[in-house]
């Protein structure tokens, strides 16, 4: 196999969202987007209660991308106008399709936080080209146990495949467009050599751990992010402690991106018809 080099490594900083605390690895002055993932969030590992309840998102609107949840730990109450209502659990996706218009609302289920626990996830917003912005909303819940799981030879490197495929098994979400999306943990000492297909932008974030990537160390709190060039096969990860890491790829777009709070379109009159739209009720309704 010949691996990919890498282009850039990323930070993950904290921003503020509001009252919440995130880390944000996309974008950053250095990386706009890594087309077609314009925006990466990874909220938590926040203690939740009671008395300490951030990340309870009400009715909100989307246009034009995919914002995607991979929950690493809690449990999340997803609501949308489409008259979907699912409890996400630790290890699940969901993956909705905004299209033409979408309101959701997310936050901690009731019963997780009367009883208090930890939450942690990843916030992905994919972009859809401009032949699909416009298609019909769609959402998909897929639970943790109902991914295929590749394990390396070791038995130390095991890899869920989310979208697309690896190794020969497939992902369990239907995609839009071409992207693979693997979430990978890794044991200390463990070691494996992962395929990418070379017409895809693709990157790899650290959840948490300290791992190899090629030749390139990620470290909790220091380097997280990887982004690869398209000039090879695939990248090898070795463990230097137990680690987990969420691998995406995509086909670039190479298309005008205008972007404004939740709509993520080609242009800013199609954003003013977003924001129009919506205020005239043609995303649908959510109560609170």
């Amino acid at each position: 196999m010949k691996l990919n080099t890498i282009k850039r490594v990323g930070r993950s900083d904290f921003v503020n969202m509001g009252p919440i605390e995130l880390r944000q690895p996309i974008p950053t002055q250095d990386i706009e987007m890594v087309d077609p993932f314009i925006l990466l969030h990874h909220y938590g590992p926040y203690q939740i209660d009671e008395d300490n309840n951030p990340f309870d998102l009400g009715p909100h609107p989307h246009r034009g991308f995919e914002p995607i949840t991979f929950l690493i730990q809690g449990e999340q109450l997803h609501r949308d106008s489409l008259g979907n209502e699912s409890v996400v659990k630790t290890g699940d996706v969901q993956w909705t399709t905004a299209g033409r218009g979408i309101i959701h609302a997310e936050g901690p289920t009731k019963d997780f936080v009367q009883k208090g626990g930890t939450l942690e996830g990843i916030q992905l917003w994919l972009n859809l080209p401009a032949d699909k912005k416009m298609i019909q909303p769609n959402y998909q819940h897929v639970k943790n146990e109902d991914f295929n799981v590749i394990v390396s030879k070791d038995k130390k490197v095991s890899i869920q495949v989310i979208a697309g495929s690896l190794e020969g098994k497939s992902g369990k979400i239907a995609t839009q467009t071409s992207v693979n999306a693997y979430m990978i943990d890794v044991e200390e000492g463990g070691e494996h050599q992962i395929n990418l297909q070379n017409n895809h932008q693709s990157l790899i974030y650290l959840l948490n751990g300290y791992v190899t990537i090629n030749d390139e160390i990620l470290k909790k709190d220091e380097n997280q992010l990887i982004e690869f060039n398209q000039d090879g096969d695939g990248f090898s990860v070795k463990g230097k402690t137990k680690s987990k890491l969420l691998f995406l790829s995509g086909m670039p777009f190479n298309e005008k991106v205008a972007s404004w709070g939740p709509y993520v379109m080609n242009n800013q009159t199609e954003i003013m018809e977003a924001l129009r739209d919506y205020q005239m009720g043609k995303m649908g309704f959510l109560p609170r």
